[in-house]
């Protein structure tokens, strides 16, 4: 390291360590953004002191640049930095593009006192383009057993990478539809120990809570957003029927009783082919330890990955009252890099077929809804389905767009707030849309005769032109009642005069 960097450094991490000593003290409540910026280039590291003032759960927020990189080109993907906790390993952070992203990681529980945070630029696992790493806005967070969201934190899991080559991980665990990998990538990391810094990168966590019938007991569930995943469904199918290409899932659940401790026995993971499996494995802390070990990030016990995400799951979803695509509207850059990885492993083509089943227009050109929608009737089952397909007219244009396209199988069957998105001619701006539709199509099966109740568009976006989410033009409250002798419904129509 240069005697100025070393100045450089110095002078950010004394400023950063007093606003942590100022404060992390305040049992919950956010610390002041330290003024610091730390550069490390290939190869380096660089250490900073902080303090807690009492033991808790330690977050730690920082914002994350690199140089050169960008997730959708090829040899310069990422950087990456590890984080060390006391000299102990705490985690990965992949920085996946040159401007500033914020993120939130999890140091684990820490006791009351000085402690030492080393950043070190992860040649080992970082791309060979990438040269540097950009860290600034850091502060520390303790969250103690007296404050709000602990016992979220306290049993939060910490995620171990994929490991094997993707064209045996997980193995018959794929999911539905086709299994499409980077494993032919000429870069080394493609299907090595550390293939998260270039392909199916965790990107956010997030948990849910509701209660038990055991009185104060309450279920805790930690989801991922995942920047994509290498099998599974299609990516044509993942836009109609999820709004997004992310694969986002959830990883691991337990059961607390009214004190916050962990039922004996409750704790489960989605195992591979989606089955839940009791966790038997190691434990740090309350913290479980879990592996990706399939193609769409499904769960392992006791991982054997080099690569260590513990990411905030500070964030809770109802996913009865919002769909978890509002997780990644939280954080507009997780659209930019699932466009970037879709453009990178080739699923983006502008000249393929109207209804291609493996690739996708450019994601700016897609609208991005979520609809609050409920089965009335007969109820689904997973041979016998209705669902509800998105259909956009635009201005001056006779074609409907339609979400699933020709695709019953591609009809949204929830009735959880859920998302879509449809595909719309290049250069399509909201002011073009002239209206918005449901129609109830019959996904598999009979139709038994259930009706679809609709109670509004809960958001509705473009992207733009950086691949981030534009302000939704959209919240429409209407109320529709979809059947077998009506099927379709307006939602939105554009008023008379408008731009």
């Amino acid at each position: 390291m240069s005697r100025g960097l070393r100045r450089a450094i110095g002078a950010g991490l004394a400023a950063a360590a007093l606003a942590v000593g100022l404060g992390a003290c305040s049992s919950g409540d956010e610390a002041q953004a330290a003024p610091a910026e730390v550069v490390l280039n290939r190869g380096q590291e660089s250490s900073m002191p902080f303090r807690t003032d009492a033991a808790g759960e330690v977050l730690l927020d920082l914002t994350t640049a690199a140089p050169g990189v960008s997730w959708g080109s090829p040899g310069s993907e990422s950087a990456v930095v590890s984080l060390f906790v006391d000299n102990t390993y705490a985690t990965d952070v992949v920085i996946p593009a040159s401007f500033p992203i914020k993120r939130s990681l999890a140091l684990g529980h820490l006791a009351a006192g000085g402690h030492t945070l080393r950043a070190q630029f992860a040649a080992d696992r970082s791309p060979k383009a990438a040269a540097s790493a950009r860290l600034t806005g850091i502060a520390f967070r303790t969250v103690t057993p007296q404050d709000n969201g602990y016992r979220a934190l306290a049993h939060a899991p910490v995620l171990y990478g994929r490991a094997a080559p993707p064209s045996t991980a997980g193995a018959g665990g794929t999911g539905a539809g086709s299994a499409s990998s980077t494993a032919t990538a000429a870069d080394p990391l493609a299907g090595g120990p550390f293939q998260n810094a270039i392909t199916d990168t965790p990107l956010l966590a997030f948990h849910s809570e509701a209660p038990t019938a055991i009185s104060g007991h309450r279920l805790l569930t930690y989801s991922t957003v995942w920047s994509n995943e290498d099998g599974g469904t299609s990516t044509p199918a993942l836009m109609a029927q999820w709004g997004r290409t992310t694969d986002i899932e959830w990883t691991y659940q337990v059961e607390i009783d009214a004190a916050g401790n962990a039922i004996p026995g409750s704790a489960v993971i989605q195992s591979p082919d989606h089955a839940t499996q009791p966790f038997a494995g190691r434990y740090e802390g309350g913290h479980p330890v879990l592996g990706t070990c399939t193609l769409n990030n499904n769960m392992c016990q006791n991982p054997d990955g080099p690569m260590r995400f513990a990411l905030s799951a500070t964030d809770a979803i109802d996913p009865n009252a919002d769909a978890r695509e509002r997780e990644m509207d939280r954080n507009p850059w997780t659209y930019w890099v699932m466009s970037q990885e879709l453009a990178r492993e080739g699923k983006v083509d502008e000249n393929k077929a109207p209804n291609s089943t493996t690739k996708i227009s450019d994601p700016r050109n897609y609208l991005y809804l979520i609809i609050r929608k409920s089965t009335v009737g007969s109820p689904n089952t997973e041979n016998s389905w209705v669902g509800l397909s998105v259909g956009v007219r635009l201005s001056g244009n006779g074609e409907t767009y339609r979400s699933n396209k020709i695709y019953p199988l591609w009809a949204i069957e929830r009735d959880t707030p859920a998302a879509t998105a449809v595909e719309l001619p290049p250069g399509t701006v909201a002011e073009d849309i002239s209206t918005i539709e449901a129609t109830r199509v019959v996904g598999a099966g009979v139709d038994r005769g259930a009706r679809i109740k609709v109670d509004s568009i809960e958001r509705a976006f473009l992207l733009g032109p950086g691949g981030q989410p534009q302000q939704s033009f959209l919240f429409a409250p209407t109320k529709a009642t979809l059947s077998q002798a009506a099927p379709t419904a307006t939602l939105f129509r554009r008023p008379q005069g408008g731009s």
